[in-house]
């Protein structure tokens, strides 16, 4: 449970203060001897610890999974195997995989999806990393609106969007090959532009290197870079941003 949950459970008389003080004394991590589970991140950032799937074993994932599941009610992992997401379902019948983007999850139903972010995908190549990045963004808690393959081979395909683009709060901009894309986001709109640069593209594009290159010394204005490949990392980030939006929209 959430802070203000225990708080509220307390108040309503659902709990007594004793109850609520053993919750608060519990350790702010859970050690499992091969991994120390971060229960109280959610309470610090906002955001409940997400597992990083590839490389474990399938009982350590699964055994990470469970507390996870047990702690909040949901889980999230990226870049799951679907041998690990077969494993994980014996146990876990209503979890979800998406085959796109490696996506694990349990999420609590009828969550409520606020402000708006716009993800682009400079071709359909790129749309596995572009899904990692929604598909976080919506977890989160965040509207996405999806732009797939937009980019810049032909610029009328971006430019038909640019009613979408300009009412976000933030843009993911996903693109592989010479990763141009933010750039020209980054140009027509007046909101932050978080670019993800792709391993897509012929040999020269060194798995990723040039665009993560051509985005760092992008000259538009606005625009942050995550690593190659890191959907995850830039639906964090654009919910985070996209937060700050609806507060601000709030107040106003």
């Amino acid at each position: 449970m959430e802070t203000y949950d225990i708080l509220a459970k307390v108040k309503s008389g659902d709990i007594s203060v004793e109850e609520a003080e053993q919750y608060f004394r519990k350790k702010p991590f859970l050690d499992m001897g091969y991994a120390k589970l971060d229960t109280h991140r959610k309470v610090r950032s906002g955001f409940a610890e997400v597992i990083f799937c590839s490389g474990k074993s399938d009982v350590h994932l699964l055994n990470i999974f469970g507390k996870l599941y047990e702690e909040d009610g949901e889980v999230f992992g990226t870049r799951a195997s679907a041998a690990q997401y077969e494993f994980i379902k014996k146990d876990y019948p209503n979890v979800q995989y998406d085959e796109i983007s490696r996506i694990i999850k349990i999420e609590k139903p009828d969550k409520k999806k606020v402000g708006k972010i716009a993800i682009c995908s400079a071709g359909t190549a790129d749309i596995p990393v572009a899904e990692e990045a929604a598909q976080t963004a919506e977890y989160f808690g965040s509207h996405v609106d999806r732009l797939y393959d937009v980019g810049v081979c032909g610029l009328h395909r971006i430019l038909s969007q640019l009613d979408i683009l300009q009412s976000a709060n933030c843009i993911v901009a996903v693109a592989g090959m010479e990763g141009a894309l933010p750039s020209v986001i980054g140009g027509l709109v007046d909101k932050p532009v978080i670019a993800v640069p792709t391993s897509i593209g012929y040999g020269a594009s060194l798995n990723g290197l040039s665009a993560l290159l051509t985005m760092i010394n992008s000259c538009a204005n606005g625009i942050a870079v995550v690593n190659i490949d890191n959907g995850y990392g830039a639906g964090y980030m654009a919910t985070q941003i996209n937060r700050l939006g609806v507060k601000n929209e709030v107040k106003v």
